[in-house]
């Protein structure tokens, strides 16, 4: 096992941003239930530049109906942490303690969508069309694992343990599962360059993040067993593309892995920039299985220029 780039405990703060219109800092985080029952994820990404946040949150199942809150014309945070106040929206992203625990809290109306897919049809100011749904996070992400620092970019992934409670309809939810949240901060044009992104855990404990840039340019990951931590740097995706482009299913390798990925629920998000252009960002909670029959269940996305 080899030493990963480390992770300093203040990167966890916010960062001062350079002059490039698409400076973002970015913070995300991802949950799933150990069967694959259940699952969601939390996006913040800051453009203090534009002046805007885009901040998306989801809670899917195989068995109901995604809910999305899908807002990319948000207000910037009014003080130095992450707190969104906006119409129908709160939400709050605290580090509680620096590379081991962060909480989230969040109130807002979703909207319920039958059909993924519908997401990438939005009116002109980029809002959903579907139904109006209550949705809560009570949620914290414990450290399960060591932080992964990327070795060529500002970015870092953590593996953790997720528990809290879930409201979304007249439903309350206790959650006790998996998860992996990463931040990031730099120049990131969505519209210029495809990419497979992925985590998740088998059920013997291994913990696993892979990243295929360019869809063939540029592969980095782990794979964490127990208290070691490998880097891994050559990855590649092999989408099987749907309707609407969303993948029907996913092979990788990665590693000495060959990995077949099966969408459980799609929660996808239609992006657009300042000057028009459009990339769809279809991601997925997804069941996992390797080349030996191991199994486990994980996140993944697929960012999709126009």
């Amino acid at each position: 096992m080899t030493a990963m780039v480390a992770v300093n405990p203040t990167d966890e703060a916010r960062h001062q941003s350079e002059a490039d219109p698409l400076w973002n800092e970015s913070v995300y985080l991802d949950f799933f239930a150990p069967d694959g029952s259940l699952g969601g994820y939390i996006r913040m990404g800051l453009y203090p530049n534009l002046g805007v946040s885009w901040y998306w949150a989801c809670l899917v199942g195989p068995d109901r109906q995604l809910v999305m809150v899908v807002e990319n014309h948000a207000p910037l945070p009014s003080g130095p942490g992450l707190e969104l106040r906006t119409d129908g929206l709160w939400q709050d992203i605290v580090v509680e303690t620096p590379l081991d625990h962060v909480s989230v809290g969040l109130e807002a109306f979703g909207v319920g969508l039958d059909d993924p897919a519908e997401a990438y049809t939005v009116d002109p100011v980029g809002a959903l069309w579907g139904d109006r749904t209550p949705i809560g996070f009570e949620l914290d992400w414990d450290t399960a694992g060591q932080p992964y620092g990327y070795p060529v970019t500002s970015r870092y992934e953590i593996p953790c343990r997720v528990h809290g409670e879930i409201l979304v309809g007249d439903e309350v939810i206790d959650f006790e599962g998996f998860g992996q949240r990463d931040h990031s901060w730099g120049v990131r044009d969505w519209w210029a360059s495809e990419w497979m992104w992925l985590s998740g855990r088998f059920a013997d404990g291994e913990r696993m993040h892979a990243l295929d840039y360019g869809l063939g340019q540029f592969g980095v990951g782990y794979r964490q067993i127990g208290d070691g931590c490998d880097e891994v740097t050559s990855v590649a995706a092999r989408p099987a593309l749907g309707a609407a482009q969303i993948p029907t299913g996913v092979g990788v390798s990665f590693d000495e892995l060959e990995l077949q990925l099966a969408p459980i629920a799609w929660a996808p998000v239609l992006l657009t920039s300042p000057d028009g252009r459009l990339s769809r960002f279809p991601r997925a909670m997804v069941a996992m299985t390797d080349q030996n029959g191991r199994t486990g269940h994980g996140w993944v996305e697929f960012n999709q220029p126009q």
